[in-house]
This record gives structure tokens, C-alpha cells and sequence, in this order.
């Protein structure tokens, strides 16, 4: 089992009705919702839309979501919050603790990914799977960022599972405001649809393509589009652990990069460093297109849809160059 079956269990989308929250309680009547970053709050504005207050923790798109800390004041958004959203997977953890009440509604993004599926019961021995769950911890433990490196948690890349979040939403708004129930089915509908047409535009974009990332941001849809990510495996942790780079991860990912053995090159700009930022300027001297992506949207984005669209064009794009 791995550690995101073994989180299903125990990050399930939880919809418990807390005391007095079954209608709006905000004085401008709208349902308070608090998120850890503005791309799940996002996808909760274009379910709930006008019948919505959403808050982002995070949404300077000049931040590190891996080194946010929490403050006091973020404990007193997500304690009146009459829902609550987040990423899980260890990306958000700072979000989580900030959620002391069982009777918080809330929607947890990671356990919903495609993939998170139980095996079946006959084909579970107890012994093995306690076994599994406690490497899988001690893995997850060695993680600086509470990241498992054996799955990718920036699930909100996924469209299948940003979906899913979309729907929780609907269940969750239309608990808490039944009369506007339908509302909430409808915007979830519409907002489905054009995610299908994103699927569509980027499945089998790269096929028989090579392509190189600075950070396994875009892991999910560079999935999508049938490319080979041959970004060395000892690059990719490093980066992600904000350790030092290995000096033959590093000649192992320059040579990638400025041999042209890649089509394009995606870059996460919003935890460049001084090694990424030196792939990226081999890469346009090389020829190679960069894409660039990032964690939490962009100014001036004016919601999921808008920021995931330009990026699966630019993606597509250089896939096709």
C-alpha cells in the first residue's frame, strides 16, 4: 500500500454539520469559506459564486507555500469559517492544524485524486497493511516539508481531482444553503464541462515527447499529455526539499537541458532559486522552450478556469513546436 492509499482513511472528505452553520451566518448572508490557497478557494468561488465569501491563506503569488506559517489570525478565519478547503498530502499542513473542531466542515483535495483507490478486502492482510502504513510515516517523516516523494501531492494540477473538489463543493454549499442547492449543481455543471474541454485539449498533447521540469509542480498534467518526464529522480527531491542539488543530479539535468534531449522544459517561477534559474537560461540559449507554472494563481487571474487554461495552451503549444 502506498502512502496515499494509506492517507484515504484518514484524510477522507469529511461533511459533518457543525452546531448553528446550516445557513448562512455572515452578516451580508453569504457562506463563509476559508481555504489554504487561492487555487482551491478558487474552485470554490466558481461553484458557489455569488452565494460565497471565499479567503485564501495563501495568495501572494510571490510566496512559498512550502515555508508559509501560520497566523494567529488564520486560526480565527478558519475557526469561523463555515467551510473550509485544502490540499492535503503534507502540501498544506500548516492548514490542517489550524482545523481544532471535528465539527468543521471541510473538503481535503488530495484523498480525492483518481488513484487513491482501497485495494480490495480479500486482498488486504491486516499485518501487511499496518506494516506498509508505518514505513509509509516513516518516509513521509523524512520529508522536511512533510512531503512522500512516491507520490505527488499538487493535486490541483489534476483535473480529474480539481472535479472532484467541484462537487464536493456542491454537496457542502447545498447542505449549508439548500434553497440554493441548484444553483450550486448548475455553476458545478458548467464549470465540469469546460474542465473536460481542458482534458481533451491536453490528452495526448506530448506523445512521444521528452520534456524536464525544475520542480514536480505540473506532474499530473504532464501526465495527461503522454510525454516522458525525464527530470532525474535526484534533482526533483532535492528541489523539492530545498536541500542542495547532487552535483551528477545537477550535470545529469544541465545535460537534458542544454543537449536539446528535452522538448520543452516547464519551470515552477514561484520557488525559482539560483540552480533553476540557471536551467531556465541554459534552456532558452539551448532552444528549448520554457513553460511556466505556477502554485497559487497569478495577479490578475481572474479564476481557475482563466489561470489553468493559459497554461495548458502554453503546455500544448510548446509541445507542439
Amino acid at each position: 500500500m502506498t502512502l496515499r492509499n494509506a492517507l484515504v482513511g484518514t484524510f477522507a472528505v469529511v461533511s459533518l454539520a457543525a452546531c448553528g452553520t446550516t445557513t448562512p451566518s455572515a452578516d451580508n448572508g453569504k457562506i463563509q469559506v476559508v481555504a489554504s490557497t487561492n487555487v482551491w478557494g478558487s474552485v470554490v468561488k466558481a461553484v458557489g459564486g455569488d452565494e460565497v465569501e471565499v479567503k485564501a491563506l495563501l495568495e501572494d503569488p510571490g510566496a512559498d507555500p512550502h515555508s508559509y506559517e501560520s497566523k494567529p489570525a488564520d486560526a480565527a478565519l478558519v475557526k469561523d469559517a463555515q467551510l473550509v478547503v485544502f490540499n492535503g498530502g503534507g502540501y498544506d499542513d500548516f492548514f490542517a492544524k489550524l482545523i481544532t473542531s471535528d465539527a468543521t466542515r471541510k473538503i481535503e483535495a488530495f484523498p480525492l485524486a483518481d488513484d487513491h483507490s482501497e485495494p480490495h478486502a480479500e486482498e488486504t492482510h491486516p499485518e501487511e497493511t499496518q506494516a506498509e502504513e508505518t514505513h509509509a510515516e516513516e518516509t513521509h517523516a523524512e520529508d522536511a516539508h512533510g512531503h512522500d516523494h512516491s507520490v505527488n501531492e499538487h493535486v490541483w494540477y489534476d483535473l480529474h481531482t480539481v472535479r472532484a473538489v467541484a462537487e464536493a463543493a456542491a454537496n457542502e454549499l447545498g447542505a449549508l444553503a439548500p434553497e440554493k442547492k441548484t444553483t450550486f449543481e448548475s455553476n458545478t455543471q458548467k464549470f465540469s464541462e469546460a474542465l473536460e474541454e481542458l482534458e481533451k485539449k491536453v490528452a495526448g498533447a506530448g506523445a512521444g515527447k521528452k520534456v524536464a521540469s525544475t520542480e514536480p509542480i505540473a506532474h499530473y498534467l504532464l501526465d495527461e499529455t503522454g510525454a516522458e518526464d525525464v527530470t532525474p529522480e535526484a534533482f526533483s527531491k532535492a528541489i523539492e526539499e530545498e536541500s542542495d542539488v547532487p552535483a551528477a543530479a545537477l550535470a545529469a539535468m544541465n545535460q537534458v537541458v542544454e543537449g536539446k534531449q528535452v522538448n520543452l522544459l516547464v519551470n515552477n517561477t514561484q520557488t525559482e532559486n539560483r540552480v533553476t534559474q540557471g536551467l531556465v537560461e541554459k534552456a532558452k540559449a539551448a532552444g528549448v522552450p520554457v513553460v511556466e507554472v505556477t502554485e497559487t494563481l497569478p495577479e490578475g487571474v481572474t479564476g481557475y478556469l482563466d489561470w489553468m487554461s493559459k497554461q495548458v495552451d502554453a503546455l500544448v503549444q510548446a509541445l507542439k513546436a
